[in-house]
């Protein structure tokens, strides 16, 4: 089950449960749209895999399978990942 965690990696901006502005990569490293199309062009910047926008999950189903409170922030910011 997706974690949907409460925020952007990269400029910590609040991304709630059913926001469509949320986006992850398969390892749900999660970033707000804006940034993943800016700063990352679409690519995620710890594992380089593709950002898709986040699944909002219904309102009724938060009550028994609520969405992570952990917040993941990179202080320094986030840089696209490097081809090597």
């Amino acid at each position: 089950m997706l974690a949907l965690r409460p925020n952007c990696e990269c400029c910590d901006r609040d991304l709630p449960p059913a926001s469509r502005d949320a986006v992850i990569c398969s390892f749900e490293c999660t970033f707000c749209a804006d940034c993943a199309e800016g700063k990352l062009k679409g690519l995620c910047p710890n594992c380089g895999g593709e950002l898709v926008r986040r699944p909002v999950r219904p309102e009724a189903k938060l009550v028994n399978n609520p969405a992570s409170t952990l917040r993941v922030f990179k202080a320094q910011g986030c840089l696209p990942k490097t081809a090597t």
